[in-house]
């Protein structure tokens, strides 16, 4: 386990945990956390046993309320700390968005601006009932960034990533479903979340991380094959994974990767 102020990562064989610990603060992200998170999801990517990333918060009831207004508030009027403020922020929805392995947000609470940013960047959200959404920089007079605002529209499109912008609206679990916001609702979503990552640990990953890496070249603006993506099919008949797979069917038994 691998501990700090606000963070810590816990790993339990293919399942690593990076859980957000500041209830006291409803989990609101300091500047601290924002410039550790990148490292701690660097850590779990660089772990060879790691095979799924889940990210919720330690408290029931809470996933994270945003950036942390009182800090913010103190250090508006000091340019070098905006830098530091805009660009550890850019680093931790960067990293969560272009990791090599599937992450996926457990949100059993409100995901406000920042906490929705740290949200939508993961690959899937899993929601309790009880669990809102929103993007708020209307009701705060700040402006959302253009990776973060791309990630919004990607998932909810642009008409919808308007009103959710423009409006500064909190949306239930429900209206998040309907609008791609979030992909299910669980009762315990971090279960839910533990459910889903054993599944994807036991297929292959070769499979899953060179999915992954071709959709989010998709979602960067790529429109056909290059050397590379043509490289990973043709490659991909040449690798263990394959030859188990190929084995697993013949033999009528589940694959082992």
């Amino acid at each position: 386990m691998t501990r700090s102020p606000g963070l810590r990562l816990e790993r339990n064989g293919a399942i690593a945990t990076l859980l957000i610990d500041r209830a006291v603060r409803h989990n609101a992200m300091s500047q601290a956390m924002w410039e550790l998170l990148p490292q701690l999801v660097a850590e779990a990517m660089a772990d060879e046993a790691v095979r799924v990333l889940i990210l919720t918060s330690a408290t029931p009831g809470l996933f994270c309320a945003g950036a942390d207004i009182h800090e913010f508030a103190g250090h508006a009027g000091e340019e070098d700390w905006r830098v530091a403020n805009q660009a550890a922020i850019r680093a931790t929805q960067y990293a969560l968005a272009h990791a090599e392995k599937p992450v996926i947000a457990a949100i059993d609470g409100d995901a406000i601006g920042g906490g929705c940013g740290l949200a939508i960047a993961c690959d899937l959200r899993i929601a309790s009932s009880r669990a809102r959404l929103g993007v708020t920089p209307a009701k705060l007079g700040i402006v959302y960034s253009l990776f973060d605002t791309r990630l919004l529209v990607d998932l909810v499109g642009p008409a919808r990533a308007k009103r959710i912008l423009f409006t500064g609206a909190l949306h239930d679990a429900d209206e998040a479903l309907a609008i791609g916001l979030i992909d299910e609702i669980a009762a315990d979503p971090a279960e839910a979340a533990r459910a889903m990552a054993k599944v994807m640990a036991t297929n292959a990953q070769h499979s899953i991380r060179s999915s992954k890496a071709i959709i989010r070249r998709i979602l960067d603006g790529q429109t056909d094959d290059d050397a590379i993506t043509l490289g990973q099919f043709r490659d991909a008949f040449t690798l263990p994974d394959f030859q188990e797979g190929v084995r697993a069917f013949r033999e009528k038994r589940p694959p082992a990767f």
